[in-house]
C-alpha cells in the first residue's frame, strides 16, 4: 500500500514538473514586425556601433566662403547660358521634336507612349543621358 502512495506521489509531482510553457517568438526589429517603439534604440545602437566615416561629408565643409561664392557663381553662369541656348535652339514655344547638336552633345527628343523623351549623347566620351518628361 506504501508502494502504491508512494508512486501516485511520484507520478503527480512528476506530471506537474513536466509541464511547460509554449514559446514564442517576438521580434525586437520593427521592419520585422516588432514593436515600433524599439527604432530609435535600435538606430541609437547601431550609429553607435558604425565605425565608418563618411569623408565627403567633411570636404564640403572646409571650403573658404571664397570658394563656395566661386562655385555659386559658375553654376548661375553655366545656368544662364543654358537658358540662352535652350531659347535660341528652340524659341519660345520649347521643346520640339527632332535632333539638335550643342558642340558634343547630341541632343534627340521624341515623343512616346511614356511622355516626351530626351536622350542626350556626350560625343566625345559616349556618356549618355535620358529624361522622360510625363505627358
Amino acid at each position: 500500500m506504501k508502494s502504491i502512495i508512494v508512486t501516485i506521489i511520484l507520478v503527480f509531482c512528476s506530471y506537474q514538473y513536466s509541464m511547460g510553457q509554449d514559446l514564442i517568438y517576438r521580434p525586437k526589429n520593427p521592419a520585422f514586425g516588432g514593436d515600433t517603439f524599439n527604432y530609435q534604440w535600435l538606430l541609437s545602437s547601431a550609429e553607435a556601433q558604425n565605425t565608418f566615416t563618411d569623408e565627403s561629408d567633411s570636404d564640403g565643409d572646409n571650403r573658404s566662403e571664397l570658394e563656395r561664392f566661386t562655385e555659386s557663381l559658375n553654376n548661375q553662369l553655366l545656368s544662364q547660358i543654358s537658358r540662352t541656348l535652350f531659347n535660341e535652339q528652340f524659341g519660345q514655344e520649347g521643346l520640339t521634336e527632332g535632333t539638335f547638336s550643342f558642340g558634343t552633345l547630341f541632343i534627340e527628343i521624341f515623343p512616346s507612349g511614356e511622355g516626351l523623351v530626351i536622350n542626350i549623347l556626350d560625343t566625345s566620351t559616349g556618356d549618355q543621358s535620358q529624361v522622360i518628361i510625363p505627358n
